[in-house]
């Protein structure tokens, strides 16, 4: 059998101290995605994944159906706080979604193909839309605590090192070897949800920028975000880049978003830390608004799907 994305089906231990295989093949992806398909009554044409802090999101939906990672067929585990860690089936605002109540991460010891293989589910499970929300620390001056940052677009620093969810043989039943992420971020969907941010009354605090992801877990030192600065980075976080370039090769349409939990620190005199407390708190604070924005970017795709 074709081990794709990553080049050797290795056994790893994983963070919980269980078994985690480094590769996955089409195969089992198509085994994840029955085994879903069966427990579940909907078929979403649009998929969430719900970053930290963000979980609230997936506990808005009505009529839903939950399943634990740990449950699901070669799912591996999320092991940080504020990540509820299982999909979540349901309605919003009357729309059928799925969303990941919690991601997986390159600093858990999973390996990066392995952090993004849920969108390849998402997609095979019949998800066209993919709406990826995380925390991110705000390094753009104007960005204040609470902010939502629309990427238009991503510096992947550990794809410059050779860290890609695409690295190693490539199945086309999954996508083209050499796919394209210049418009990796639908512009017709970003200039909607900047509509939707002026409706909600909330475009001062509505930006769009470019992310970043490292690879974590430690925050950045000062001389890193100054460097990052220089090139232009408005917002770093430590996911989402690969779960887009996966999006992309599946051929899904993508948006994503940074809610703001902390001021990135870029001088030496600072005396305040970033710290994952916050991240959760700013999450906590902004629920009623990103319940809200997002509701409205789903109701536009149901109403306005891209592309048709």
């Amino acid at each position: 059998m074709l081990s794709v994305v990553c080049p050797d089906d290795i056994i790893i231990v994983n963070a919980c101290g269980g078994p985690c295989r480094e590769s996955y093949t089409y195969d089992d992806v198509q085994e994840t995605s029955v085994f879903l398909l069966r427990k579940t009554k909907y078929r979403p044409a649009i998929g969430i994944i719900c970053g930290s802090g963000l979980g609230s999101l997936a506990d808005s939906l009505t009529d839903k159906e939950c399943f634990p990672y740990e449950d699901v067929p070669h799912f591996p585990v999320s092991t940080v706080r504020g990540h509820t860690g299982q999909l979540v089936f349901g309605l919003l605002d009357g729309v059928p979604v799925m969303c990941m109540q919690g991601r997986f991460h390159y600093y858990e010891g999973y390996p990066i193909c392995k952090c993004a293989m849920p969108v390849r589910v998402m997609k095979m499970v019949g998800v066209k839309y993919l709406i990826a929300t995380n925390a991110a620390g705000g390094l753009n001056e104007k960005y204040k605590v609470g902010d939502i940052m629309v990427i238009k677009d991503h510096v992947n620093f550990m794809g410059f090192a050779g860290v890609n969810p695409l690295r190693g043989p490539n199945d086309e039943r999954f996508g083209p070897r050499f796919p394209a992420v210049s418009k990796a971020y639908d512009a017709s969907l970003r200039a909607a949800a900047m509509k939707i941010g002026r409706d909600l009354g909330i475009e001062d605090s509505l930006h769009e920028g470019v992310y970043t992801c490292l690879g974590g877990p430690n925050f950045e030192t000062v001389a890193e975000l100054s460097a990052m600065k220089i090139l232009g980075i408005d917002a770093v976080g430590m996911s989402t880049v690969h779960e887009v370039i996966v999006a992309c090769h599946s051929g899904m349409t993508v948006f994503a978003f940074s809610l703001i939990t902390n001021k990135c620190v870029t001088t030496y005199d600072e005396e305040v830390v970033a710290n994952h407390e916050e991240v959760i708190e700013a999450g906590r604070e902004r629920e009623d608004v990103l319940k809200a924005f997002v509701s409205n970017l789903v109701q536009h795709i149901r109403n306005n799907p891209p592309g048709k």
